[in-house]
C-alpha cells in the first residue's frame, strides 16, 4: 500500500454532525509503483449529498492501433488448396546442394520466405475483423 499525494490540499469529508471530525482516511485503489498515478485531485465542490468528496486521477491512455482487417485463407477453400500446392512446389524446388556455408543458407531462406509471401499474397483475401470474428 502506498500514499497517493493530492495535487490540491482539501478535506475529503464534511460531517453534518456537530463536533464530529471532518478528517478521515479515504482510499483510492491504483496500480502500485506507477509514478504517473501517484497524485490525485480532491474535489470539495463535487460532494452533493454525500459527506465525502470525490477523488479523481488522470490515467494516461496511450494511442494504440487496432487492426480492423487481415488477410486470410478460408479452410478447405480453393485458395487454401492453391496456396498449399504452391508452397509444396516451392519446397520441392529447393536446391540444397548449394548449402556450403552460412551465406548460401541465408540466401536460400530469404528466397524461400519471399516465394511463400508471394504465394500468400496471390491467394489470401482481405477480411474485416468484427466483434463476432473468430480469434
Amino acid at each position: 500500500m502506498d500514499l497517493s499525494i493530492p495535487t490540491n490540499s482539501a478535506l475529503t469529508r464534511y460531517s453534518d454532525i456537530v463536533g464530529e471530525s471532518n478528517l478521515v482516511i479515504d482510499l483510492i485503489f491504483l496500480c502500485n509503483g506507477l509514478s504517473e498515478l501517484n497524485c490525485h485531485l480532491i474535489h470539495p465542490d463535487w460532494n452533493l449529498t454525500s459527506d465525502h468528496v470525490s477523488l479523481t486521477i488522470i490515467i494516461p491512455i496511450k494511442e494504440e492501433f487496432v487492426q480492423s482487417s487481415k488477410f486470410s485463407l478460408l479452410k478447405k477453400s480453393e485458395e487454401e488448396e492453391m496456396f498449399v500446392k504452391e508452397v509444396v512446389t516451392i519446397f520441392k524446388s529447393l536446391d540444397t546442394l548449394t548449402l556450403l556455408n552460412q551465406e548460401f543458407l541465408e540466401q536460400i531462406v530469404n528466397s524461400l520466405v519471399s516465394k511463400i509471401d508471394q504465394a500468400w499474397n496471390a491467394n489470401a483475401r482481405k477480411v474485416n475483423i468484427m466483434k463476432h470474428s473468430k480469434k
